[in-house]
C-alpha cells in the first residue's frame, strides 16, 4: 500500500483463515438448489429479544409472498407473552407467533436437537445466548441446514475458527447477524480507497457509545415468573454439553439459578463477552470489510468497571487497539456511561474517509484531502471542504436486507453472503483477543499459521525499528508483508547529513 499504487485485496488478505475461502460453489456441490418460488422453511432457536425482530421480518416475508414460512422454534424458558411489547419473549409466545401449535414437540420444543431432526425445517436461527452459538451451528451444519447467526459467531476464537471451516466443509450458506453489512456504504468505502486515492491506509477508528442509568444490558425486565420450574437452567448452562471436547458452561452448584444472570446473561463473563463481543464486534466486522484487512497481527485490550458496580463482571469502558501486518492499526473503543460517539473514519496519508450519519444505515462517507505541512503544526479539529462525498440513500430496516441477502444466497447457493463466516472470524477474533488482554494485563499475537493466540513479544517493535533502518528493502525484514515499496518520506535536503560516523568518517563525504 503506497500513495502510487491501488490497494490490491489479494495482497491485503495473505494472513489468516480469509486467505483462500472466497470460493465459488458449484449448485452441484450442495445437497439441491431451491426453485425461485420453493418455500424455504425457517426454525428459530432461542427466541429473546433480538429474535422477536427475526421473526418480524420472516413473518413480514410470508406476507409478502416472498417464500418463507417459520416452522419451528426452540427456547429452554416457556416464555412470556408481556413482554417486548406484549410480543412476547420465550417458547410458547413465539409459538404462537409464527402460528405452531404448542403441543407439536417436534416443532416447539425446549431441545434444539429435536428441531435440528426435523427434515422440514431447512434454516436455523441461532439466536441464544453467546456460549450456544458454535456448538448449534456445528450441529446444525452436520444436519444439513444452513445458518442465520447472531453476533458474536462464537464464544470463543477457537469456536470461531471451527465454525468457519465447518461452514466451508459442509458447504452451508451463513450469514452472520451483523446487520451494517447489508449498508452498501463500506462497500463503497472499499472500493474508493483500493482505488489509492487515501494513498496508505494506516488507521481506523470506530465506538459505540451508550449511556443508561440502569446499567448496560440490565434494562431486560427481571419478572417472577422467571423460575427453575419455568426455565431449564440445566439446559441453559450447556455444562451437560461439549463443544471441541470443552463444557459449553459452568454447573448448577457453580453458577446457582439467578434471574439476573438468566435474563441479563451479557453482564457475566461465562456467556458472552461483554461490549468487547456484544457491540464491537458490530463496528469490527464494518470497519475491517471497509478496509481490507481481516485477522490482526497484535492486540491489546483496556477499560474497566468504573462506574456500573452492581454486580457485572464485564468493564462499563473498554477499548481494543489493533495492529495488522498490512502496516494499520484499528482502535474500538465504548463506554456504557456516555452516548457521544468517538466518530468513524479511516486515515490514509493522502487523506481521511469520515463516516457520516447513523442508525439502521450511514448516510455515506465524505473523504477530506490532507494538506501534508512542510513544518510542525498544530492539530486541526475542523475538517475542510470534502473533496469526495459518497450519499447512501438506502432506507429501511437493515435486518431486513440482511435476510433478502442471506435468503438470495440460499436460493442461489452462494456462500459469499454480505457478511459471511469468514468475515465474522476475523472480527471476533479481533475482539475477543482485546477481551483476553484485558483480562490477563497481557498483549496478544496472532499465529495465522497455527490460527491461534500467543503472548506478544518485543519483536513488533523490533521488526518495525529494524525496517526502519532498512529502508530501502523493508521485504528483508522478517515477517514484513507490505512489499518493497520503502518509506513514504519525501525527506528534506538536509537530511542527507544523517547517518553514523564509522571510524570518525562523516558518511555525507564532507572533510
Amino acid at each position: 500500500m503506497n500513495e502510487s499504487t491501488p490497494l490490491d485485496r489479494r495482497d491485503m488478505l495473505k494472513t489468516g483463515l480469509i486467505a483462500g475461502s472466497a470460493l465459488t460453489l458449484s449448485a452441484a456441490s450442495y445437497s439441491r438448489v431451491y426453485g425461485a418460488n420453493e418455500e424455504l422453511r425457517i426454525g428459530f432457536l432461542g427466541v429473546g429479544g433480538r429474535c422477536q425482530q427475526h421473526i418480524d421480518v420472516i413473518l413480514q416475508m410470508q406476507e409478502e409472498k416472498k417464500g418463507v414460512r417459520p416452522v419451528a422454534v426452540c427456547d429452554v424458558w416457556k416464555g412470556d407473552p408481556e413482554l417486548g411489547n406484549k410480543k412476547g419473549r420465550g417458547l410458547y409466545p413465539s409459538a404462537k407467533r409464527c402460528g405452531l401449535k404448542e403441543d407439536d414437540t417436534k416443532h416447539v420444543n425446549k431441545d434444539y436437537r429435536v428441531i435440528l431432526d426435523q427434515k422440514d425445517v431447512d434454516i436455523v436461527v441461532v439466536a441464544t445466548p453467546d456460549h450456544w452459538h458454535a456448538k448449534m451451528c456445528l450441529d446444525a451444519m452436520e444436519a444439513g441446514k444452513d445458518i442465520y447467526c447472531e453476533k458474536p459467531m462464537t464464544r470463543t476464537i477457537e469456536e470461531a475458527i471451527a465454525v468457519a471451516d465447518a461452514a466451508k466443509k459442509h458447504n452451508r450458506v451463513f450469514t452472520v447477524g451483523v446487520q451494517s453489512m447489508a449498508d452498501p456504504t463500506w462497500s463503497e468505502a472499499y472500493n474508493y480507497i483500493r482505488s489509492g486515492k487515501l494513498g496508505h491506509i494506516f488507521q481506523g477508528q470506530t465506538s459505540y457509545y451508550r449511556n443508561y442509568i440502569g446499567g448496560q444490558w440490565r434494562y431486560y425486565p427481571l419478572k417472577k415468573d422467571m423460575t427453575p420450574e419455568t426455565i431449564d437452567w440445566d439446559l441453559f448452562l450447556g455444562h451437560k454439553f461439549e463443544c471441541l471436547g470443552k463444557p459449553i458452561g459452568p454447573k448448577p452448584e457453580e453458577m446457582p439459578f439467578d434471574r439476573a444472570v438468566w435474563a441479563q446473561w451479557r453482564c457475566y463473563w461465562p456467556f458472552g463477552g461483554g461490549m468487547f463481543t456484544d457491540l464491537f464486534v458490530h463496528q469490527t466486522t464494518h470497519l475491517i470489510a471497509a478496509m481490507g484487512v481481516r485477522f490482526p497481527a497484535r492486540v491489546a485490550g483496556a477499560g474497566g468497571i468504573y462506574l456500573e458496580y452492581d454486580g457485572r463482571d464485564v468493564p462499563d469502558v473498554a477499548t481494543v487497539v489493533a495492529d495488522y501486518n498490512e502496516g494499520c492499526q484499528i482502535i474500538i473503543s465504548a463506554t456504557m456511561c456516555n452516548n457521544t460517539q468517538l466518530g468513524e473514519m479511516i486515515r490514509g496519508r493522502l487523506g481521511t474517509l469520515k463516516f457520516t450519519g447513523g442508525g439502521d444505515y450511514m448516510t455515506g462517507f465524505e473523504v477530506y484531502e490532507q494538506e501534508i505541512s512542510g513544518g510542525p503544526a498544530k492539530p486541526k479539529d475542523v475538517l475542510s471542504k470534502p473533496s469526495f462525498v459518497f450519499n447512501n440513500d438506502k432506507k429501511g430496516n437493515a435486518t431486513y436486507a440482511l435476510w433478502e441477502n442471506f435468503l438470495e444466497c440460499v436460493r442461489k447457493r452462494n456462500r459469499e453472503t454480505l457478511s459471511t463466516p469468514e468475515l465474522g472470524a476475523a472480527a471476533f477474533t479481533t475482539v475477543a483477543m482485546g477481551v483476553q488482554s484485558y483480562r490477563t494485563g497481557k498483549i496478544y499475537f496472532w499465529d495465522a499459521e497455527k490460527r491461534t493466540t500467543r503472548e506478544a513479544d518485543s519483536s513488533w517493535a523490533d521488526r518495525l525499528e529494524a525496517r526502519s533502518k532498512k529502508r530501502d528493502k523493508p521485504s528483508q525484514i522478517i515477517g514484513w508483508q507490505g512489499g518493497d515499496s520503502g518509506s513514504t518520506l519525501t525527506p528534506p535536503d538536509y537530511q542527507k547529513l544523517a547517518g553514523p560516523w564509522i571510524g570518525g568518517k562523516d558518511p555525507a563525504g564532507n572533510s
